[in-house]
């Protein structure tokens, strides 16, 4: 509000965070130690904004590309042709969307309960270690279920405990991208890496996905979770390389403003 020129209406809602933030704690706020001088404008054109994301912040768009593409990567290898997979290789053509639900109930724990672990233990180890972890436990169930070693019910609970982990790392990636880019470009970030992981993962990953599940063959399935852990184990590691600790920081300290000022 205030980089737009809004002073007093930016005042007054900060000022009545502040006072509420003091009457429930009962404690005194302490100042700001930082100042920051805004050059205030009406708007930012999507050009500038695309220049800062490419040029001048070229390792942390890998990371934002990286996380997205991952995601959408092990999500569609698990939950494309779901129901195929339970009729082809279980013979359950009624009541799928039970399954499904399981699923749902480990995909909502995930971020519920492990939330707080991002700023607590640090973001840069949460996030790769959820997306190896989740990587590497799709492997697993990929060796299991062309071992022949798991039903219906057992796939399902493997699949539930892989996005538990998967679901807060995913969390995450709108997080990151929402962070770790000046934030006149925050929303911007979200559509941009969305769009992109999307377009990559959501539609390349049911392309490959869909013959390798329409075989009837379990090796040919296994394949496709395999090909879905790989990407996301990929985006793991590109997160213990280039992610950013941003835990309990300002928004200004992990990225200056594009309305900044040098004093």
């Amino acid at each position: 509000m205030f980089i737009h020129g809004r002073d007093r209406e930016a005042d007054e809602l900060v000022a009545g965070i502040e006072a509420e933030v003091e009457r429930d704690t009962g404690m005194r706020l302490e100042r700001p130690r930082e100042t920051i001088t805004i050059h205030q404008r009406h708007s930012i054109g999507f050009g500038r904004i695309a220049h800062t994301m490419v040029a001048r912040y070229p390792r942390r768009t890998v990371l934002g590309f990286s996380l997205f593409v991952g995601q959408a990567f092990l999500y569609n290898a698990i939950t494309f042709g779901y129901a195929q997979i339970l009729s082809t290789f279980y013979d359950i053509d009624t009541y799928t969307g039970y399954y499904f639900a399981v699923i749902c109930v480990g995909n909502f724990l995930g971020p519920l309960l492990l939330g707080p672990l991002f700023d607590s233990v640090g973001r840069t180890p949460m996030i790769s270690g959820t997306y190896v972890l989740s990587g590497a436990l799709l492997l697993v169930t990929a060796w299991m279920f062309n071992q022949g070693m798991l039903n219906e019910v057992t796939l399902t609970a493997c699949w539930s405990v892989v996005l538990f982990f998967a679901s807060a790392g995913a969390s995450s990636a709108y997080l990151t991208v929402s962070e770790i880019f000046p934030m006149e470009t925050r929303a911007m970030a979200i559509a941009f890496f969305f769009a992109i992981g999307t377009a990559v993962g959501g539609i390349s990953g049911p392309l490959i996905f869909a013959n390798l599940v329409e075989s009837g063959n379990p090796g040919d399935t296994a394949l496709a979770f395999a090909i879905g852990a790989t990407v996301m184990i990929v985006a793991g590691l590109v997160e213990l390389v280039l992610g950013i600790a941003a835990e309990r920081k300002g928004l200004e300290a992990i990225a200056a403003p594009l309305s900044a000022q040098a004093d």
